[in-house]
C-alpha cells in the first residue's frame, strides 16, 4: 500500500518527529576551536549528497510530517548550489519553518537572497565581540565581517534571528553580559550553549572547560530580569527567558546539566547522507546508498519509518572530559 502524506514519524518512545536538521557540507571557512581541529580532512565531494539528493530527501521528510527544516554545515553558505537548494526548499508546500545556522561570514551578501527564497529563521554563531579573541576562537574569522552580516540580516526582516554562543571557561567566559547586551541592543535573541564533547578538541593541549547553564543563568539574573517562557513558546531544546521590557529572549541549551531528550522532535542528516537518530549517539542509517540505488520514494520512506526503532531515549554526556563519540561538530551540523 502506498504511503500517504499524512504518515507521521513517531519513535519508540512515542515522540513525534517534525524537525529535520540537514547538513549540506562538512566544510567551513572557520576552524572554531570547539568544533574542528586546526587541520581537517574533509569528505570527498563524491561522498557528499548532491543538491538534487538533498532536495529529494527533504521532500520525503516533509511528506512524512516534518514541518521545520534547518540547513546546517559546516558552513552552509559556502556550499556550491546553495541558492538552488534554498529555492527548492522554500517551495515545499508543507514546510512551515525554513531555518539556517551560519557563522555569518557570508550573510552580508546572502541575506536578501535567503529571505527571498523563503528562509524565515537564522541562527548565527557569535562567541566573542572582541576582534582578536574572535580570531583566536575561529582561527580564521573576522569579527567585523560577521557583525556586518548580522546587521544585514536584521535589515532584511527575518522573522527570527538568534545568536548562538558557546561559553568556555578561560576563553570567553567574561563576555556573557556583553553578548547579551549586544543582542538586546539589536532586538534579536541569544542562546548560550554548553560545549558538547564531540571529538577530541583542545587548546594548547588543555581540554576545553565546561560552564554550566545554571551558572550563566545566575550571572545574567544579576544584570537582567529574566521571565520564564512557557514550553509552547520556545523552540527546540532551549530553555528560554524573556528579558523584561524587551522582545529579546535568552536561551540556555544544556546537554550536560539538564537533559532535554524527553521532548526530542528531531532527526539529523549528515553531509554524507547518514540519518542520525541523536546528536550524542552513533546510531544511524545510510540514506545516501538508498538514494543512489534506484529505490522508490515509498521504499525510502518505509526505511526511514522503520529506522526510528533505533532512536535512543536519550543521549549520555555524563562525563564532559570523556566523549562518547568521536566525530567533530562540522560532520553533524549541531
Amino acid at each position: 500500500m502506498a504511503l500517504t502524506q499524512t504518515t507521521q514519524l513517531v519513535d519508540g518512545f512515542d515522540r513525534g518527529i517534525s524537525y529535520l536538521r540537514l547538513s549540506v557540507t562538512d566544510r567551513c571557512d572557520f576552524r572554531c576551536q570547539y568544533c574542528m581541529a586546526e587541520t581537517m580532512q574533509f569528505l570527498p565531494r563524491s561522498e557528499v549528497l548532491t543538491i538534487e539528493e538533498l532536495l529529494r530527501t527533504a521532500r520525503l521528510f516533509t511528506e512524512l510530517g516534518v514541518r521545520k527544516i534547518r540547513v546546517t554545515g559546516g558552513e552552509p553558505l559556502i556550499r556550491r548550489g546553495i541558492d538552488e537548494l534554498f529555492d527548492g526548499l522554500g517551495a515545499f508546500p508543507n514546510l512551515e519553518t525554513l531555518a539556517l545556522t551560519t557563522n555569518g561570514s557570508h550573510l552580508a551578501e546572502s541575506a536578501q537572497r535567503l529571505r527571498e527564497s523563503g528562509v524565515n529563521s537564522i541562527n548565527i554563531s557569535l562567541d566573542s565581540l572582541e576582534p582578536e579573541r574572535f580570531k583566536a576562537i575561529t582561527r580564521i574569522g573576522e569579527l567585523e565581517t560577521v557583525l556586518r552580516g548580522i546587521d544585514q540580516a536584521i535589515d532584511c526582516g527575518f522573522e527570527r534571528i538568534r545568536l548562538n554562543a558557546v561559553v568556555l571557561d578561560g576563553l570567553n567566559r567574561d563576555e556573557v553580559i556583553p553578548l547579551t547586551q549586544y543582542a538586546l541592543d539589536k532586538n534579536i535573541h541569544i542562546a548560550f550553549i554548553e560545549e558538547m564533547p564531540l571529538g577530541q578538541v583542545n587548546i594548547g593541549g588543555k581540554a576545553l572547560a565546561y560552564v554550566s547553564s545554571d551558572t550563566l543563568q545566575d550571572e545574567l539574573s544579576e544584570h537582567f530580569s529574566l521571565i520564564p517562557m512557557t514550553a509552547r513558546d520556545t523552540a527546540g531544546p532551549s530553555r528560554d527567558y524573556l528579558i523584561a521590557g524587551s522582545q529579546t529572549q535568552v536561551g540556555f541549551i544544556s546537554p550536560h546539566s539538564q537533559n532535554f531528550c524527553a521532548q526530542c522532535n528531531r532527526l539529523r542528516i549528515s553531509a554524507e547522507g547518514r540519518l542520525l537518530m541523536c546528536l550524542g549517539n552513533e546510531e544511524s542509517i545510510d540514506l545516501r546508498t538508498l538514494l543512489r540505488s534506484g529505490r522508490s520514494d515509498d521504499e525510502i520512506k518505509t526505511t526511514i519509518i522503520d529506522s526510528l526503532v533505533i532512536k535512543p531515549e536519550r543521549h549520555v554526556f555524563d562525563r564532559p572530559d570523556e566523549p562518547q563519540i568521536v566525530r567533530f561538530m562540522n560532520a553533524t551540523g549541531g
